[in-house]
């Protein structure tokens, strides 16, 4: 798997995993859980961002 596919795949994943910690953090009133999850959702989205970009130094 080449590299850019790998960190676009991981970045949507922690993105998902984020966006679950954040909306469970909320429903339980947990802060700390709701806050690792919009970090973990903001790292999902910068590894995807490096992907993309990895992709087109790639070509």
């Amino acid at each position: 798997m080449k590299s850019s596919t790998k960190n676009k795949t991981e970045g949507k994943m922690h993105q998902m995993k984020g966006m679950v910690k954040e909306v469970v953090g909320k429903a339980v009133k947990n802060r700390d859980l709701e806050i690792e999850g919009k970090i973990e959702n903001l790292d999902g989205k910068i590894q995807e961002k490096i992907g993309r970009i990895e992709e087109v130094v790639e070509k």
